[in-house]
């Protein structure tokens, strides 16, 4: 009995995905020691634009754009809701910049 052959793109993007998974934990662990934990985080963003894989929502709000930080609430970020125009505002500590989400009340 013959086995189908494995789409080899299809196994690299599966790889892939595992392994930002993995160092966005390795980044979690590694917060005492912040350049170690931002190269974790860069290596994963790499990852994803060379096999053209996106990161899931929590993934890509979960560290900064612009200085790769980990945003962990009153660690290394600062968070705010504003209830009248319904949307957090997340503020890194690091470099200042600022993400606005919306949300829904439920």
């Amino acid at each position: 009995m013959r086995t189908r052959p494995v789409n080899k793109s299809l196994q690299r993007v599966r790889i892939a995905k595992e392994r930002i998974k993995k160092l966005f934990d390795l980044a979690k662990e590694e917060l005492n020691k912040p350049e170690r934990s931002r190269s974790y985080v860069e290596l994963a963003r790499k990852i994803g634009k060379r096999y053209n894989v996106r990161l899931t929502k929590e993934e890509k709000r979960s560290f900064c754009r612009k200085c790769s930080q980990l945003l962990i609430p009153t660690r290394t970020s600062k968070v705010n809701i504003d209830t009248k125009k319904k949307i957090i505002i997340i503020k890194c500590m690091n470099c200042g910049n600022i993400y606005k989400y919306p949300y829904k009340r439920g």
